[in-house]
Parts: structure tokens; sequence; C-alpha cells
């Protein structure tokens, strides 16, 4: 048998695994600052309209009449111009406590073309563009390639799918629900003699092996039972489903916060609503909602230290099309939750959604660039210079002034 096809299968060696355990290296290691950054890719372009719906602007209503806004699909009002969808109901007490706010009419640079490849390539690698073969890495790990003398990863790529963000020259652990690593002694030694003059795998392995070893030592079992009980003790989590993969990835997040991690990203799929976007949307935004408070559950006081930034790759149009869905837009919100955010607040310089306001006839205008936002959140957090976001890891980002979205 060919050595990488036997070394990739795991029925052949007895073991179960997903593949990028075997491909990633992991170490553990404290970072020099305490604020926890989650970031959530909401893959599909959530729309900002909906979620944060302007209820307020008199032209919104009128370009919705099936979809509905404001009290006639029971939004919760948040300030008099600004809603929050029903769906998201559950998360209305962290708003009230200051835990929970938007930005809203923002986007990347990504303009016209509308492709979720694409646009989703351009959020996570947080580039102006994709010329110049920019996909090499993501924001995240330029971030990690910052820090002097940070010698091991403090992140985690949760998930079954490559996260972009997190990927690149600084080491990013991953780990994914569906990861199991279960080897027996005598199939350890198989690896090690396999292995044993091979470059690319023998590191590899060994890390894997790592991997598998620290997930279920004592500490981490122990680390996973607390995250469970404090889930169950939390008041909050009465309503939340527990089968979902997103709860597994949040639970998982929250027991590496509480420890050495400092950042965490992964992705929740499911906001591509072409048709019938009132039940799909809401599907998407019920597993939203339920992340974060298992979030914040899990979490426990370390949730007075963390900022949550949940971003998607565009926004949708403005007005509903046949079947009472959107379609690919360009301006749309950001969300973000957290002890560590200032949240109550929508922040934006509202463009307006009359006829002569939208982006090409048809999109909310975008009037910031979402990078800066995550710039500046970073820049609070770490405490790095803030030339360091507007070069290194955003190349070419016009920062602007500071929001100020966290405490």
């Amino acid at each position: 048998m060919e050595r990488r096809r036997f070394l990739m299968s795991g029925a052949a060696l007895g073991c179960c695994a997903a593949a990028s355990p075997l491909l990633t290296p992991v170490a553990f290691a404290a970072a020099p600052w305490d604020t926890r950054l989650v970031v959530i890719i909401l893959r599909g372009a959530m729309d900002g309209l909906d979620v944060i719906q302007p209820y307020g602007d008199p032209a919104l209503a009128g370009l919705r009449p099936n979809i509905g806004v404001g009290e006639a699909v029971d939004a919760i009002d948040l300030d008099g111009f600004f809603a929050l969808h029903s769906a998201l109901a559950p998360l209305h007490p962290l708003w009230l406590a200051g835990e929970l706010g938007a930005v809203h009419a923002v986007s990347t640079p990504y303009r016209d073309k509308r492709s979720h490849f694409d646009g989703q390539d351009i959020l996570e690698a947080g580039l102006p563009d994709l010329s110049g073969g920019g996909l090499r890495d993501g924001w995240l790990n330029r971030l990690l390639q910052q820090i002097p003398g940070l010698e091991a990863d403090v992140a985690y790529a949760i998930g079954r799918e490559q996260m972009l963000v997190l990927s690149g020259d600084a080491p990013a652990a991953r780990w994914s629900p569906d990861a199991r690593l279960n080897l027996s002694p005598q199939v350890r030694r198989l690896l090690e003699v396999v292995h044993h003059d091979d470059p690319l795998f023998q590191t590899a392995s060994a890390d894997a092996i790592a991997i598998a070893e620290e997930l279920a030592s004592d500490d981490a079992i122990a680390a996973a039972a607390q995250t469970e009980t404090m889930m169950g003790d939390s008041p909050m989590m009465e309503g939340v489903s527990l089968s979902g993969d997103h709860v597994k990835l949040a639970e998982f997040a929250a027991g590496r916060l509480r420890a050495d991690t400092r950042i965490a990203s992964f992705s929740i799929s499911g906001w591509d609503t072409h048709d019938n976007q009132r039940a799909n949307l809401a599907r998407a935004l019920s597993r939203l909602s339920d992340t974060i408070l298992t979030l914040r559950a899990g979490l426990g006081a370390a949730w007075g230290q963390t900022a949550v930034l949940c971003m998607t790759e565009f926004g949708r149009t403005a007005r509903e099309n046949g079947s009472r869905g959107t379609d690919h837009g360009t301006g749309g919100a950001m969300l973000f939750a957290g002890g560590a955010m200032k949240g109550g607040q929508v922040i934006s310089d509202w463009p307006g959604l009359g006829e002569g306001d939208l982006y090409a006839g048809r999109d909310l205008l975008p009037t910031r660039d979402i990078r800066a936002y995550a710039a500046w959140v970073m820049r609070a957090a770490t405490g790095l210079p803030a030339e360091t976001f507007a070069g290194a890891v955003f190349p070419d980002l016009e920062m602007g002034s500071d929001p100020r979205l966290m405490l």
C-alpha cells in the first residue's frame, strides 16, 4: 500500500481521526494579555437588515412587505430606530446588560461580484482584494505573528472546516467535534516506525498524538465536566438546545478559553436565505443565540474578559425577492457580545434605504470597513500599536477613529 494513503486511512490503523489533528501542530502557552477573543464566521451572508432591523427608516417596510419588519414580526425595539429580530430574544437580556451590540452598514472591501467563496476568502484573509496571491494566511494568524516571544500558539480553530482566518505561519491548534484519535500502544509504535524517516509526517503525527493525549488527560476531562456543570447551572441555558454541533463548538471553546487559550474561531452556516427568509433566518439565529449563551455560561467569570465578534462575508439585498427571501448584497451588520464589550448600542453612520441611498440601486451602502472594528477590538485586547493592525494584520486598512467597542 502506498505509504501516505496508508497513513491517512484511519480504518487501516484501527484509529478514528479527523484529518486535521494529523496535520496541525499544537502547543500551549500563556499569552501576554487576558482578553479572550472569539471570532464566529457566519457563512452564507447574514441579512443584517433583518437581524438588526432599521425599522425607523421609512423605506424599510416598503422594501420588505412579506418578510416584515418591526412590531409586525415581533422584533424587539432597541433604541427607537433599530430592532432586534425576534429569534434573538434570548439574547435581549445581554443587550440590557450591555453585553450585546452591533455595528451596521459595514462590509469588507469586496464589491459587486457577490460570490460566497470570494467574499469569505476576503473576510478571513482580511485583505482589500484577492489579487497578488493574498490567501497565504488569515488576519488572526497575522496577529499571532506580531507578538514577540510567543513561542507556542494560544489559538484554536474549531470545527470541521478549514478556518483561513487562523491559517498561516503562526501555530494554531485545531479541533473538531468529530475528532477522535484512539491509538493502542501497538498502533502508536507502528506510527513511530512508519514515520521515523519522513520529515512531513513524523512531527505531525507526534503532534496529533499529543493533542489526543492532552484532550484525554484528567485535566481536560475535568475541565469539560466543569463546563457542563456551569452550563447546567446557568438559568439562561434553560431554552438552549444542546443537540447541535454549534453548541459543542462553543462548549469546547469555552473550556479552552477558561484556561490558556486566548483566541478561538469557528463558523456557523445556514445564512443564505434566498427563499422563505422568515423561517430560515430564524433557525440560523436560534443557533447563533444558543452558541453565544453557551459561551457565556461555559466561560463563567472569564466572560467578563471576553469579546465575541460575529462576522459575515457580505449583506443581502435591501428589497426582498419573489421567493420571500433576499439575494446577495453588499452592506450588512456585525454582532458583538461579551462582558468586555460596550454593548447596548448599535453603532452606525446610517446611509438610508431610499432609492438614491442604496449601493448600486439595490444594496445597503457600506459606510465603514468591518475590518476597522475588528482591528480596534484587537488593539484594545492586546495593547499592540494601532499601526500593527493597519499594516501587518490588515494591509492597507484605514482604521479611522476608535469606536471604543471595549470597556
